[in-house]
């Protein structure tokens, strides 16, 4: 591939594997270059709508939703677990049901020298993919990839914490060593130094 450049990456759109969602749930597609905040912004609007505008009427553009749905292929699939668990942090009571699949994607070659004569090629690539649907209503927890309410995971626990900005909480290190603190021997070898030198003076004075 030498004589080739990669031109363009095309994802080849693939089917929910979750049947029977209601028309309006949204479909949040995770990105390797996805902003966490930018994707959490839209996500947390839709999901905690309803508690926040509970007994108003609808807001124009924000449809208030039940079930989000997040979506990724390949490296972004730890974001889409990322966004899930914070959502799940930040909305209470959500049920959850993971399904694993495969997608798709064309990646497009062409050639460094149009003039040679070579032509483009395509390459069809299967890269894992994860399909993660929150509901505030209860989902058949006999279905592989389930997951009740209130069940976190330590590991996503803590990269939610720094994504939201937490930071470390850690105690700090050991308190600094003073410097010079290795200087004491120094001081003292000085002293000896002195004391010899001084000496030798008392010994040629005498001679």
């Amino acid at each position: 591939m030498e004589n080739y450049s990669k031109a363009r990456i095309v994802e080849q759109p693939s089917a929910c594997p979750f049947s029977h969602l209601a028309s309006d749930t949204p479909e949040v597609r995770v990105k390797d270059g996805s902003k966490i905040r930018n994707l959490l912004r839209f996500a947390l609007s839709r999901m905690e709508a309803e508690e926040e505008e509970e007994g108003r009427q609808e807001a124009p553009g924000r449809p208030l939703c039940r079930q989000i749905v997040f979506t990724a292929t390949g490296k972004g699939v730890s974001k889409a677990i990322t966004c899930a668990e914070i959502v799940k942090r930040r909305v209470k009571g959500l049920h959850q049901l993971t399904k694993l699949t495969y997608g798709t994607v064309l990646e497009v070659w062409e050639p460094l020298e149009p003039a040679a004569g070579l032509d483009s090629l395509t390459v069809s690539r299967n890269l894992p993919a994860i399909w993660i649907l929150l509901s505030r209503e209860p989902l058949d927890c006999s279905q592989p990839g389930y997951q009740a309410p209130g069940r976190y995971d330590a590991l996503w626990a803590q990269a939610a914490n720094r994504e939201e900005g937490g930071g470390s909480t850690g105690p700090r290190a050991g308190p600094r060593r003073k410097r010079g603190g290795g200087g004491g021997g120094g001081r003292g070898k000085g002293a000896g130094r002195q004391t010899g030198h001084a000496a030798g003076g008392r010994e040629e004075g005498g001679v």
